[in-house]
C-alpha cells in the first residue's frame, strides 16, 4: 500500500491520464486496426479507423454493459461487432435490419423485395491491397453507396443465399470485399448487443507491404468517400 501510494504522489498525473484514456476508449470513442482485407476497398489492411462507440448506446465503461440505448443501426452503416461466434472483433456493413427479408443472387442482394442498384467502376488494384484481380461495383442500399469489390478469379461459394428473414434485435452483415469477407454468410445474424460503436472514417493509415510507411492521402478519410 506504500508503495502504491508513492507511485500515485509521484505519478498521479499521469495515472489519471491513463486511466481517462481506458474510459474514454472504452465508453466514447476508440480507434480500431484493421488486419484483413474484408473490408475492401472502403477499409484498407493497416487503416486505423476511428470508432464512435456512442452512436447506438452509452455504455458503462470497461464494459459491454448499455445503459441507455440512443440509436439503433441503419442500412449501409459500418459497424464493429464483438461477435462471440466469430470470437474476435469484427468490422461489417450493415445489410438487414430486424424483420428485413434479404436475399442474394450471384452477388445481387434483394432487400425486401428489390433489387440493390449497381454500376461497375475501374479502380486503381495496387491502391486498394489486393493480391488478386477484382471487380468494382458502387452499390447502393437505402440511398447511400458504396464501393464493393468482388474477385472473378476466386469467386466465393456463398455468393447466393435466401430470402431470408431477420429475426428481432439482430442484424445480417456483409463485408464489403464480398468474395473474402467471413460475415453473416458464416457466422449468421448478429445481435444489437454486440455492436459496439459505428466507424465512419480513418483516423490514420500504415502500409504494411510498405515497412508500415504512412499512407497519408488517407488520414481523415471518410470511409465511404468516392473510391479512385
Amino acid at each position: 500500500m506504500r508503495l502504491i501510494g508513492k507511485v500515485w504522489k509521484e505519478h498521479k498525473g499521469f495515472v489519471a491520464f491513463l486511466l481517462l484514456m481506458t474510459v474514454f476508449r472504452s465508453a466514447i470513442a476508440d480507434w480500431n486496426v484493421v488486419p484483413s482485407g474484408s473490408m475492401l476497398p472502403t477499409i484498407q489492411v493497416g487503416d486505423r479507423i476511428l470508432v464512435d462507440k456512442m452512436a447506438y448506446d452509452i455504455r458503462f465503461p470497461l464494459t459491454h454493459l448499455s445503459l441507455v440505448r440512443l440509436h439503433n443501426p441503419q442500412r449501409g452503416d459500418i459497424v464493429t461487432i464483438q461477435s462471440a461466434a466469430a470470437h474476435e472483433l469484427l468490422v461489417k456493413r450493415v445489410i438487414g435490419l430486424p424483420d428485413d427479408t434479404v436475399a442474394m443472387r450471384d452477388n445481387v442482394l434483394f432487400i425486401n423485395g428489390s433489387r440493390v442498384s449497381y454500376r461497375e467502376i475501374q479502380l486503381d488494384e495496387h491502391a486498394n491491397d489486393a493480391t488478386s484481380r477484382g471487380e468494382y461495383y458502387t452499390e447502393v442500399i437505402s440511398g447511400a453507396a458504396h464501393t464493393i469489390r468482388l474477385s472473378p478469379d476466386a469467386p466465393s461459394p456463398r455468393d447466393s443465399f435466401g430470402p431470408l428473414v431477420v429475426p428481432p434485435g439482430k442484424y445480417l452483415m456483409l463485408g464489403d470485399n464480398r468474395d473474402n469477407s467471413a460475415d453473416s454468410r458464416y457466422f449468421g445474424f448478429f445481435p444489437r448487443e454486440e455492436i459496439m460503436g459505428k466507424a465512419e472514417r480513418v483516423a490514420y493509415s500504415l502500409n504494411p507491404a510498405h515497412y508500415f510507411f504512412p499512407r497519408y492521402d488517407r488520414f481523415g478519410r471518410p470511409l465511404d468517400a468516392p473510391q479512385g
